[in-house]
C-alpha cells in the first residue's frame, strides 16, 4: 500500500453500522445532501457524492462557498475511524450519459450498490413566489420540475439495477414536507409539483422494489438552517442563529442538517428498514423512532409544530415540540 493508505488503516479503530456498504448520495454539494453523506460516511460507508458545484465551476444554484470536493473531504474526515470515505464525482444529473457514466463507475470501483439518496434539487432560484400559475414564467417553472423531478428519475432508472443486485437496498428519496402536510397546496404551482412528486415515487418504487427484497421510502428534513438559509435568508450563523427568530419567531423550530443525515444514516443501518416501505418519514419523525438527536441535544417535531402552531396562529412556542 502507499503510505497514505497505511496511515488512513491504522486509524480505523471499531467498524461502524455502515461499514462494507456503498452509498450513493445525489446532490450532496451543501444542505441536507452534505450531512446525509457524512453521516452516512460516520457509520463506516463508502459514500459517492455528486453535484454540479466544484472547486472550478459554479452551479446555476450560484454559491462557490460549497463544493461537492469539500464534501467528499469531511465524508472522508468523519469516517476514517469506521472506514468511511467519501468520492466526488462532478455529476448533471439531466445528462443520463453522466448518470451512466458515474453507476458505471460505482460499478467497476465496488461491484455494488447498498443506498441510494436522491437529494436533487437546486431549484429555489428559479421560483417566483408568490405568482400564480400563469403568472409564473413557463420556462423557469419548466427548469423547477426538471431539477426537481427528472433528475430524480433519471439518477433511479440509472442506478436502481445496481441496486437491485443484492437483497437489502435501500431509496431515499428527499422532498420538502410529509405527505400529510404536502396535501395542502404548497404554492407556487411548479414547486408543488416539485415537491409532492419525490413522495409518490417512492411509492411507486415501494410496489416495484420488494420483489428484490429492496425498500423505498421519502424522507424530509424540518426547517432546515441550510448554508443559504443562514447566511442569505437570515443573515446569522449557526453560532448565533437564534438571532433569526427576531425576524420570524417561528425559526425557533429549525434544525440543523446533521439531523436529517442522522435520520438517513440511521435508515442505512436498519436490518429491518422494510417496515418503512413507501412511507413518507420526517427527521422528527425518525428521531422518536431511533432515539438520535440534533447537535444541540434536541430533537425538533417541525411539521407538527407548523401544523399545531405556525399555521394554527399561535404564538411561537417550542414548548413539546423539541
Amino acid at each position: 500500500m502507499r503510505e497514505g493508505e497505511n496511515t488512513r488503516a491504522a486509524t480505523i479503530t471499531t467498524p461502524g453500522p455502515l461499514t462494507g456498504k456503498v452509498a450513493l448520495v445525489a446532490g450532496a454539494t451543501r444542505g441536507a445532501g452534505r450531512a446525509m453523506a457524512v453521516e452516512l460516511g460516520r457509520g463506516g460507508a463508502t459514500v459517492y457524492v455528486t453535484g454540479r458545484t466544484t472547486r472550478g465551476h459554479i452551479s446555476e444554484v450560484g454559491r462557490s462557498a460549497e463544493t461537492i470536493e469539500e464534501t467528499a473531504e469531511l465524508v472522508t474526515a468523519a469516517g476514517a475511524p469506521a472506514g468511511g470515505t467519501g468520492v466526488a464525482v462532478p455529476t448533471d444529473h439531466l445528462d443520463p450519459a453522466a448518470v451512466r457514466a458515474l453507476t458505471g463507475r460505482i460499478d467497476r470501483e465496488q461491484g455494488r450498490l447498498d443506498l441510494l439518496v436522491n437529494d436533487l434539487w437546486g431549484g429555489d432560484v428559479h421560483v417566483e413566489w408568490g405568482k400564480k400559475m400563469w403568472e409564473h414564467d413557463l420556462e423557469k417553472g419548466l427548469r423547477v420540475l426538471r431539477l426537481g423531478v427528472e433528475s430524480h428519475i433519471i439518477t433511479s432508472s440509472c442506478a436502481l439495477p445496481l441496486l437491485i443486485r443484492r437483497p437489502g437496498g435501500l431509496v431515499v428519496e428527499v422532498t420538502d414536507g410529509t405527505e400529510e402536510f404536502n396535501r395542502r397546496y404548497r404554492e407556487p404551482f411548479y414547486y408543488d409539483l416539485a415537491k409532492s412528486a419525490p413522495i409518490r415515487m417512492a411509492k411507486g418504487l415501494a410496489e416495484e422494489l420488494p420483489e428484490y427484497g429492496c425498500t423505498a421510502v421519502c424522507v424530509t428534513p424540518g426547517w432546515l438552517r441550510s448554508e443559504a438559509m443562514l447566511d442569505t435568508h437570515f443573515k446569522v450563523t449557526e453560532e448565533n442563529w437564534r438571532a433569526g427568530c427576531a425576524q420570524n419567531p417561528h425559526f425557533a423550530i429549525s434544525e440543523t442538517p446533521v439531523f436529517v443525515g442522522r435520520a438517513v444514516a440511521a435508515l442505512a443501518a436498519d436490518p429491518e428498514v422494510a417496515r418503512f416501505n413507501g412511507q413518507s418519514l420526517s427527521s422528527g419523525g425518525l428521531a422518536k423512532e431511533y432515539g438520535f438527536t440534533d447537535v444541540d441535544g434536541s430533537a425538533p417535531d417541525a411539521w407538527r409544530y407548523i401544523t399545531e402552531v405556525e399555521q394554527a396562529g399561535k404564538p411561537a412556542d417550542t414548548t413539546g415540540y423539541r
